[in-house]
């Protein structure tokens, strides 16, 4: 249906808004056609985005379909405003196989409302001992290749894995943690982790594998993207290897913007996410490379569970929170809001950013571009409610939080899949 969105505003390069009608024409974006309009939809005052891209979100299917399916996961992608998302491949069964990663292709082709780009896993069931088909999986659609949910132990398999992976043009993309050093904690190893007498996961535990995999990733010339960054010591590691030019990325969650283990209240389990909540120094290092360029983007590393599970307590209830649904009101209010970034920065970190780093042709409001855009109210104003949200899971530490800045529309290749608070496709 083409479409046409009448007096919203855009952002400019320079970050100043100009108001301009745009044109979804044959699921393009146009600024001006002769084809004839089918619906026209008044959006004045509100910002028109490119549509928000996030390659980091767990859509549990298979195996996990209680926490969510791939058909709620993007339910919920889409009324946070996103409208391409990635799913990491730690499900029962694994996407470790080309008839695994085409079973779920097939999948997504049958109940996902968004743009959905699946990860193939490095190695067979995530076990670390065995490479999988790399080039098989590429020709089945595989986004990039990661392990995520556990980190890749041996320097040998990696390396290999990213050998496989450059000479393919493909990403390898980590979850960094050295099993040795995590010690069953449950917490980032600090002086929340010893108040309370739990466990923790030392900050060395993430920085030692990031620092083993620039070098390897240098050695074998691969792209190597960083999951979820979240010390001071592991920016640093990634600073310093950009500066030597070695092919590395990083991305880093709102929740890790947001909070650190002094914000953690009590012992709920809605504060427990991998990695963990680390210390103040650590998440204002976080801020410094974001801003400097260390890390590049922002993603929401978004966790759902049931909440028989996560009602466990904090040792044994999983790690991980939901954050589709309130990434951009969080991110906005909290920040730009506050004058600390500008809605420019905000905007690029959930689009054109994370779209350039892995070479998708999204993020962008440009003439022709694909027509995957969200209508964002920047002066709605309400509470985050686990009642709201279309994800299954509930997990989160923000409820109750008052936000402005909510997704109103969500368009997917020029067709509304999203519309005040309903699907719409």
């Amino acid at each position: 249906m083409n479409t046409k969105l009448i007096g919203g505003f855009i952002l400019q390069a320079d970050g100043e808004f100009v108001q301009k009608d745009i044109y979804l024409i044959d699921g393009r974006i146009q600024f001006q056609t002769h084809e004839p309009i089918e619906k026209e939809l008044d959006v004045a005052g509100k910002l028109i985005a490119p549509g928000l891209v996030d390659v980091h979100v767990h859509l549990r299917e298979p195996g996990g379909e209680h926490k969510e399916t791939i058909e709620t996961g993007s339910h919920a992608a889409a009324a946070g405003g996103f409208t391409t998302i990635c799913p990491m491949p730690n499900t029962r069964p694994v996407p470790d196989t080309k008839e695994q990663l085409e079973w779920l292709q097939n999948r997504i082709e049958e109940t996902a409302i968004v743009r959905v780009l699946p990860y193939a896993a490095i190695t067979t069931r995530q076990l670390g001992r065995e490479l999988t088909d790399f080039s098989a999986l590429k020709e089945s659609g595989a986004f990039a290749f990661t392990d995520d949910g556990v980190g890749v132990q041996s320097a040998d398999m990696m390396l290999q894995a990213m050998q496989k992976a450059a000479e393919l043009n493909m990403a390898v993309v980590a979850h960094c943690e050295e099993n040795t050093l995590i010690h069953g904690g449950a917490v980032h190893e600090g002086g929340y982790s010893k108040e309370k007498g739990l466990k923790g996961i030392p900050s060395v535990c993430e920085s030692v594998h990031i620092a083993r995999d620039v070098l390897l990733a240098e050695a074998a010339g691969a792209h190597y993207h960083v999951c979820h960054i979240s010390t001071k010591e592991s920016v640093r590691v990634v600073r310093d290897a950009k500066k030597a030019g070695i092919r590395v990325t990083a991305e880093v969650t709102p929740h890790h913007l947001l909070l650190c283990d002094e914000d953690i209240e009590g012992v709920d389990p809605n504060y427990k996410m991998n990695p963990p909540l680390r210390g103040k120094e650590d998440r204002e290092a976080l801020w410094e490379g974001l801003l400097d360029g260390t890390i590049d983007f922002i993603a929401t590393d978004h966790a759902p569970h049931s909440a028989e599970e996560k009602s466990e307590g904090i040792e044994k209830a999983p790690f991980g929170i939901v954050g589709l649904e309130t990434a951009f009101p969080l991110l906005y209010t909290n920040f730009v809001q506050t004058g600390k970034i500008s809605l420019k920065q905000l905007v690029d970190w959930l689009t054109i950013k994370p779209a350039e780093t892995f070479h998708l042709p999204f993020g962008t409001l440009k003439e022709g571009s694909h027509g995957d855009l969200t209508v964002i109210d920047l002066e709605k104003e309400k509470e985050i409610s686990a009642k709201a949200f279309l994800s299954k899971g509930k997990n989160t530490p923000f409820l109750g939080w008052s936000c402005t800045g909510w997704p109103e529309y969500t368009f997917v290749g020029g067709k509304l899949v999203f519309a005040k608070g309903k699907v719409t496709s």
